[in-house]
């Protein structure tokens, strides 16, 4: 079955997230980091450009063969649409309208969403908040894996089917860890789904529809762009909780591998993160980070040092059952 992990826990510590101090730091030396932070609206041409060019592409593969289908799909759409979940990520910070225009930040939300073949904008939006404001805590940080996951998938081949199953995780362990009532937007965001879905069956045919789900979820898993999940805050370097990469991919993710600056800084669009970096580099060159995706996909899966149990996790800090402020 493969190398077992060398793990059987999570590193526990006792102290906040780091980065509301690292921010409050930065910001009284480096003030003019805050002229970095709004919005940006190129966001918005990216994702319409996206769309079209998804619905373009599954026009020309209805007729294909499922190998054909599945070959693209994982080359290239799934590309496209990764790209997009990451486009949304920053739509979810309200960083294409900004945080006067909330609705039209969730309508394109919405439209971007629709390439990727399932409803999550606004789902993500409510939970990804979550991770920034109780980063690491026990039931509170749905991007944690749970313990049962740390336990299953604890060698070589059962990590390889974790990876391969990713996508099924990262969207289900929200629900399961601290559910929600499900908000208007949600309904809205569903409806608008359902239809895209339909119009795309009922023109195009069921492989166009394939392509779009088959790419979702090809490269949400073994996949090098699935890298970023695991290079983000799984613990390659003891006592060290969040990872950047500067490579290429950040082209086509909006600079999410930026991800200490991201933390740092959320209400700074990707665009403007390597600005951060450029500022203060003292905060950032020193620090660990990872030079290729794809590395940190094999590193994962082969390496017994790292596992679902390589991640720094704190005492919650509140009663999980109560309404979180992040719901708007």
């Amino acid at each position: 079955m493969g190398a077992a992990v060398t793990r059987s826990d999570f590193a526990w510590v006792y102290t906040d997230e780091p980065h509301l101090t690292r921010r409050k730091e930065m910001l009284k030396k480096y003030p003019e980091i805050k002229k970095l932070m709004g919005c940006d609206t190129n966001i918005v041409n990216i994702v319409l450009v996206m769309v079209i060019v998804q619905v373009l592409s599954a026009y020309l593969l209805r007729n294909e063969s499922w190998t054909t289908i599945a070959i693209v799909a994982y080359c290239f759409g799934g590309v496209v649409n990764h790209s997009m979940t990451l486009a949304i990520h920053e739509i979810g910070h309200n960083l294409a309208y900004g945080n006067t225009r909330l609705m039209w930040n969730r309508m394109i939300g919405f439209i971007g969403n629709t390439c990727v073949g399932v409803p999550m904008s606004i789902s993500f939006k409510r939970y990804h908040q979550d991770h920034h404001r109780f980063q690491g805590e026990d039931g509170l940080d749905p991007d944690l894996p749970t313990e049962w996951e740390a336990i299953l998938f604890h060698n070589t081949i059962t990590k390889a089917l974790w990876m391969f199953l990713q996508p099924v995780f990262y969207a289900l362990r929200p629900f399961v860890m601290r559910p929600k009532a499900p908000s208007y937007l949600e309904f809205m965001n569903t409806t608008i789904q359902i239809a895209f879905d339909l119009f795309i069956w009922y023109m195009f045919g069921p492989k166009a529809m394939g392509y779009l789900l088959l790419g979702s979820f090809l490269t949400m898993g073994i996949h090098p762009l699935a890298g970023h999940f695991i290079s983000e805050h799984y613990m390659y370097v003891e006592g060290h909780e969040t990872y950047s990469y500067y490579g290429p991919y950040n082209y086509l993710a909006f600079n999410v591998g930026y991800h200490m600056e991201h933390h740092d800084f959320p209400n700074v669009p990707g665009s403007r993160l390597p600005s951060v970096s450029k500022i203060a580099p003292e905060y950032y060159s020193d620090l660990p980070q990872h030079p290729s995706f794809s590395r940190v996909v094999w590193d994962f899966i082969f390496n017994p040092a790292y596992g679902p149990f390589a991640r720094v996790k704190r005492p919650c800090s509140m009663d999980p059952r109560n309404k979180s402020p992040w719901d708007l």
